[in-house]
Parts: C-alpha cells; sequence; structure tokens
C-alpha cells in the first residue's frame, strides 16, 4: 500500500491544480461559493424528509413485530 501513496498524492494534486487552474474548476469554485449559503436549509430540508422515512419504517417494523408477537403467542 506504501508505494501507492506517492502516485496517489500526485494524482490528487494534479485533480486540484486543475480545478484551481482551469476556467472551468474556477467556475465550479465560484459557483459553490456563491451556493454554498444555501446548504443548511436544504440540509435541514433533507433531514426533515429522512426523518420522516425513518418514522414510517420504523412504525412498519412495530406492525410487524406485533404481528410476530401475536403469531407466537396463538
Amino acid at each position: 500500500m506504501r508505494k501507492w501513496y506517492f502516485p496517489l498524492a500526485l494524482l490528487g494534486l494534479g485533480g486540484l491544480g486543475m480545478l484551481v487552474l482551469t476556467e472551468r474548476g474556477r467556475k465550479g469554485l465560484r459557483w459553490v461559493y456563491e451556493n454554498a449559503s444555501r446548504a443548511p436549509e436544504s440540509l435541514l430540508g433533507w433531514n426533515e424528509t429522512a426523518q420522516r422515512e425513518l418514522d414510517k419504517i420504523q412504525t412498519a417494523l412495530n406492525r410487524v413485530a406485533e404481528s410476530l408477537q401475536a403469531v407466537r403467542q396463538g
């Protein structure tokens, strides 16, 4: 694994260089900088949606567990 550290480091540095030195890379960085202020609201919205889905899954699992207990007892 150690023999791969240097080539991977060069690849990473080359990628960063392409990001900073090309016009397309600078446009991408500019877009990220300009839209970073909206990230917290977007993440909060995604978090709420994910929490609702997890609650639905938990409810479904509780129903399955109740059904299995009823079958075992019956």
